[in-house]
């Protein structure tokens, strides 16, 4: 079963948000979304200085097995992109909730979004 950090919130797309003082929000995929895309060979970021939309696409993750869509689980500016996945993208694989951070947003407004318990309950992870 894949970890669910238990001090992180979700979107139902498998999005993590670790929320920051200053109103920041870190932002990636789940362990539960990392293991079952498999390995990932690419990540397609949005870019920094870019204003994201709660719910709408944000960029992509490509793995071995598929391509899936990044949804933005916040809204505001992105003010910071994690460039060491342009080297290695499966450090998402290994690291989801550290090394394997996407991306920095200066949040505006929150998407719906779930507690590690009811992520964990409707994906089958464990906190």
């Amino acid at each position: 079963m894949s970890k669910v950090a238990a001090e992180l919130r979700y979107s139902a797309e498998h999005e993590w948000v670790a929320l920051e003082d200053g109103g920041t929000a870190g932002v990636g995929i789940s362990a539960v979304a990392a293991e079952a895309l498999g390995d990932i060979v690419y990540v397609d970021l949005p870019e920094t200085g870019s204003t994201l939309t709660a719910g709408e696409t944000c960029g992509e993750v490509e793995s071995t097995k598929s391509v899936s869509d990044l949804y933005a689980p916040v809204s505001g500016e992105v003010i910071e992109v994690n460039a060491a996945l342009a080297d290695d993208p499966a450090l998402i694989n290994s690291d989801p909730y550290g090394a394997g951070w996407l991306f920095k947003v200066a949040v505006t407004s929150e998407g719906p979004l779930l507690s590690a318990a009811e992520y964990a309950a409707a994906n089958g992870g464990e906190l």
